[in-house]
Parts: C-alpha cells; sequence; structure tokens
C-alpha cells in the first residue's frame, strides 16, 4: 500500500522479508523431488494472477512442523495482497495465506510437543494455500477432537484477534458496549460470540442488509452499513459506546471516534474500504485516506478516549508475541469445548476455485469465513480458467475486464 497506509499493512511486507517459509531454490529442478498443488500469485493485480500449479514438497527444518493441510483460510488481507497494496511488493511468485489446518505429517529435529498424525490448526507466514505447509511449532496449536478442519481454519486468526482487541486491549468488562464494523464477517461473528460469555454486553453490528436475516441473532442492534448508523446508535446510547472495532476505515473512523464515551477505546484492525475493485485503485484509496480524521492528540486527552490499531499477524511474526497468542489460544479453546463459541463457516471451496471464492469477499457475500477444502473437487467450469496448463509454470495473460464479463459461478456450500 502507499505509504500513507503502512500502519495497516506494514505487516505483510515484514512477513515476505522474513519469510520463514521460502521456497527452495531447486523447485523445479528435481525430476524426483516430491510435489504437491499450490495457489500460486503470479503477479500483483486481478483474480487473474493467481493459478494451482505443481511445486516441490517442502520439508521441516529445525523446530518446524510439517502439515498435511485440510483446509485453509481466506481473509481479507489476502485480497490486499494479491492487488500489491503494500509498502515495496515482494519478488514473485509466492503462495498466499496465513492459516490452515491439518495432520501433522513430519516434524523437524529439535521439535517438541507433535507427534506424527496429530490434527492441528497453524498460523503460517505466508505459503498456507497448499497441500503441505512448514511452520515453527511456535505457531501450531492440536484441535479438539469435536473440532472439524474447515472450523479450525476460520478459528485460529478470527477468534485470536476477536479476543485480543476486546480483552487485551479494549479490557471489556461486564455491562460495556461495543460497535463492530463487519459483522457478519468472520471476525465480527467471532467479537459478537465472545462478547456473549460476559454479563450485560450491549453489541451494536453494521453489516449490509443482505446479511440481517443471517446474523440478527448474534448482535443486540443491528444497522445498514449504507446507511448514517450515528444517529441510530446515538438514540439508543446517548452517551456513546466503550469499544469501536473498526476494519473498514475511511470515513468510518471520525465516526467510531465521535460515538467513543470518555475512557471508551477505538481500535484499527483493517482498511477494507480501501478495496472496492478487482485491482488497487490508487483513487479508492486517496478517497478513503482522506476521509480519515486526522487525531488530535490534545482532543484525544481533553475527550478521554483511547485510539488503538491492532495487527494479530505482525504480533507474531514481527513481535514474537507467541507465548501471548498461546494463552490466548488456549482460553479460545476452553471456551470451545464448553460450547460457548464456534466458528462461522461461509462456504467450502476447492483450490481451483480461489477467483470464485476470493470475488465473494470482493462482494461482500459472505457470512462467517471462506475456506479452501484441499481435498474438495472443484466444479469443472471453476477450474477451467484456475489451473495452470503449462508444465514450465506460464501461463497467458488474460485483459483484466475479462473476469467481470464472465458469469459469476455460485458459491458451493
Amino acid at each position: 500500500m502507499a505509504k500513507e497506509g503502512a500502519d495497516m499493512t506494514e505487516e505483510t511486507q515484514f512477513m515476505i522479508d522474513t519469510n520463514p517459509g521460502k521456497e527452495p531454490e531447486h523447485v523445479e529442478s528435481s525430476g524426483d523431488a516430491k510435489e504437491m498443488r499450490a495457489v500460486v500469485l503470479a503477479g500483483f493485480g486481478g483474480l487473474n494472477k493467481l493459478r494451482v500449479t505443481k511445486k516441490a514438497m517442502p520439508e521441516p527444518q529445525d523446530g518446524e512442523v510439517k502439515i498435511r493441510v485440510k483446509a485453509c483460510g481466506l481473509n481479507f488481507l489476502d485480497l490486499m495482497v494479491r492487488q500489491g497494496s503494500i509498502d515495496n511488493p515482494p519478488k514473485l511468485p509466492i503462495v498466499p495465506g496465513f492459516e490452515c489446518s491439518g495432520i501433522v505429517e513430519s516434524v523437524g529435529e529439535n521439535t517438541a510437543g507433535f507427534e506424527i498424525g496429530d490434527r492441528v490448526m497453524a498460523f503460517v507466514n505466508y505459503n498456507a494455500w497448499a497441500e503441505v505447509v512448514c511452520t515453527p511449532a511456535d505457531f501450531v496449536y492440536k484441535m479438539p477432537e469435536e473440532m472439524s478442519f474447515a472450523e479450525a481454519a476460520a478459528f485460529s486468526l478470527n477468534f485470536v484477534a476477536a479476543y485480543m482487541m476486546l480483552f487485551e486491549v479494549a479490557n471489556l468488562r461486564e455491562g460495556m458496549s461495543v460497535l463492530v464494523h463487519s459483522a457478519g464477517g468472520g471476525v465480527g461473528q467471532a467479537v459478537a460470540q465472545l462478547c456473549s460469555t460476559v454479563p450485560n454486553v450491549t453489541v451494536f453490528g453494521i453489516a449490509s442488509c443482505s446479511k440481517h436475516a443471517a446474523i440478527r441473532e448474534s448482535v443486540t442492534h443491528l444497522f445498514d452499513r449504507n446507511v448514517d448508523y450515528m444517529q441510530e446508535v446515538q438514540k439508543i446510547s446517548p452517551e456513546g459506546v466503550d469499544i469501536v472495532l473498526d476494519c473498514l476505515c475511511g470515513e468510518n473512523t471520525a465516526k467510531g471516534l465521535t460515538l467513543l464515551r470518555p475512557l471508551g477505546t477505538y481500535i484499527l484492525y483493517g482498511a477494507s474500504n480501501m478495496v472496492t475493485g478487482e485491482t488497487k485503485s490508487f483513487f479508492s484509496f486517496a478517497k478513503s485516506w482522506w476521509q480519515v480524521e486526522k487525531v488530535n492528540p490534545i482532543k484525544l486527552y481533553e475527550e478521554n478516549k483511547v485510539i488503538a490499531g491492532f495487527s494479530l499477524l505482525n504480533l507474531l511474526f514481527k513481535h514474537g508475541k507467541c507465548n501471548l497468542v498461546k494463552s490466548v489460544m488456549d482460553k479460545l479453546l476452553c471456551l470451545f469445548d464448553q460450547k460457548k463459541i464456534k466458528p462461522v463457516v461461509d462456504s467450502l471451496w476447492a483450490l481451483e476455485e480461489v477467483k470464485e471464492a476470493m470475488q465473494r469477499i470482493h462482494d461482500r457475500g459472505n457470512v462467517g469465513k471462506l475456506i479452501l477444502d484441499v481435498e474438495k473437487s472443484p466444479t469443472p467450469l471453476m477450474a477451467s480458467d484456475s489451473t495452470e496448463t503449462s508444465e514450465a509454470g506460464e501461463e497467458e495473460e488474460e485483459p483484466e475486464g475479462d473476469n467481470d464479463s464472465k458469469e459469476r459461478m455460485p458459491f458451493i456450500h
């Protein structure tokens, strides 16, 4: 992303620069090397930059766990990576994806705590959208027996981020109020469920009207994102709210800060308003950026308000807070075992259907998490455009506008 958006996207460049799962140099040179399928981003831009191809299978290094992947999570951040909406774009090609679930296939030397056959979920410093991944054991967690692989891929990033924002940053307590944008998304649904574990917490959810029927029961008050929700919130709570969770940025920043009551906390954890089309748009970025209220520290002081930012991936891969994240994961797994929380899976997609899955996120059509199911067979019409046909890894470029003219396939439950 351009310089002005560095606070929201610094994590992506750092992770690429320090990627521990960097593909081996002999990927194409060894004829007898074990191969796997992987989604490869060949260049920054539209959906046509993604291909499923064969790559050499990675092997675990010291302290790493090798996982036979069953499911991977799709996040809005993956769209930003694909578009190249990050500072100093990395050398391509890369395999996208930050989270997955699967079965431990082997472990590297000096790796403790995991055995072959363990069912696990993991954070990955890129490279998650593949049949096999290797990642440090510090980023791997054993799955509960009752959790499916799809649920596990929908659990780690969304629930850890939601928990840390609510309890570690904002100190959610009984009787407080929370306003969450994109209430129908994976993080939004995790926030709503976690708020329900604290007595008398009021949740104001903002979402598109098309999602209201599906998520109405998960929040206290639900408002259309395309109307002036500020007036409606102020009618119900004239003093404002205690916590605002904003993944949109742009004009919503000023609205969120205005709605905060004294000692309230505003947390920015994304900037999806800056992604309005299939490819990066300078106009969309500039419009969103100039709508952001310039924060005046004196005003914060006078109004007793707190403004914060949160990036879980930065916390893991840059700041080294693995132990903190593990302690949060332990608490979340206890809540799952107690049946107090459960990840919401929107739909399952084959690796070859990654373009259609991403389009569903672009269209803000999902309720809960979209999952790449590695073992799922693709719909033939989808797979024909997403699978690489050249053994050499070369592909013909499609005009950027082609995807807009094609009939979109319905998502697969």
